[in-house]
């Protein structure tokens, strides 16, 4: 089985070089860019991320007070996930499954508009991110599952939920693999494609990352890092940043490959 690959943009931000590029790019700002991944075949339809929430004022001002002023995300009408998918055909209904990396509210914030998807997230994630962390978590619980995400995945459709082991299949043509790194719910989604294997996921934030083996900024474990860019390096034909505004152009050229 394999899947045809598109990005949409549901928004961007800048952030200082450091956090994209461990212990360098000091004088250096960062434009990171968030994809929606949308992947189609076997007659299923599956998203990467569902972007941040409708209203991003608690997220910006969470934003400015830790890193900046100049962090904000940014987003227009037409990277709201509804009006982004309807530029490929797509309505939320449509999506068969939504797999989230990490648990944070730019990737959580639209998961009730998928009312026929199931939700897959790390089990390890949804222990050490949500559950029982082990260590006091800087960023506040509801900019990591938002309340009414919560209350749809505990409550109005907890049977849609699955909790993904760290070595598991989703889907024929799509694995993923535990990576930790940026948050302890971060996740490697490993995609069948015409090209190749295509490695998604947000322990690196740009192709330089994994391609030079340069340690992401904002992570939690060197050793993670080195071993989860060890791995995808030998898996991977492809990898696809979630951040990176040169996903559309590297995508251009597969099958079914590119932005809409």
């Amino acid at each position: 089985m394999t899947y045809d690959v598109q990005v949409l943009k549901m928004g961007e931000c800048r952030v200082p070089g450091p956090e994209v590029y461990w212990m360098s790019n000091w004088d250096k700002w960062e434009t990171l860019n968030f994809w929606m991944v949308v992947l189609r075949g076997g007659g299923k339809n599956v998203i990467i991320n569902t972007g941040p929430p409708g209203d991003l004022s608690a997220l910006n001002a969470a934003w400015k007070a830790a890193i900046d002023e100049r962090s904000q995300m940014v987003r227009g009408e037409t990277e709201r996930p509804a009006a982004a998918l309807a530029k490929i055909g797509l309505k939320p209904g449509d999506i068969d499954h939504v797999l989230i990396t990490p648990l944070q509210a730019y990737a959580t914030g639209n998961i009730p508009l998928f009312m026929n998807a199931e939700i897959c997230i790390s089990k390890r994630g949804w222990i050490e991110d949500f559950q029982a962390p082990k260590y006091h978590m800087h960023i506040p619980r509801k900019l990591r599952i938002p309340d009414d995400v919560l209350s749809y995945l505990e409550i109005t459709a907890p049977d849609r939920l699955r909790l993904l082991e760290d070595e598991d299949e989703v889907l024929p043509g799509i694995r993923a693999f535990w990576t930790g790194v940026h948050h302890r719910s971060s996740m490697a989604y490993v995609i069948d494609t015409a090209k190749g294997k295509l490695v998604v996921s947000d322990c690196f934030f740009k192709y330089r990352n994994v391609e030079n083996m340069i340690p992401l900024g904002i992570m939690e474990s060197l050793e993670e890092c080195m071993r989860a860019y060890e791995r995808i390096k030998e898996e991977a034909a492809l990898i696809l940043p979630l951040y990176d505004p040169l996903v559309p152009e590297r995508l251009r050229g597969m099958a079914g490959g590119g932005p809409p």
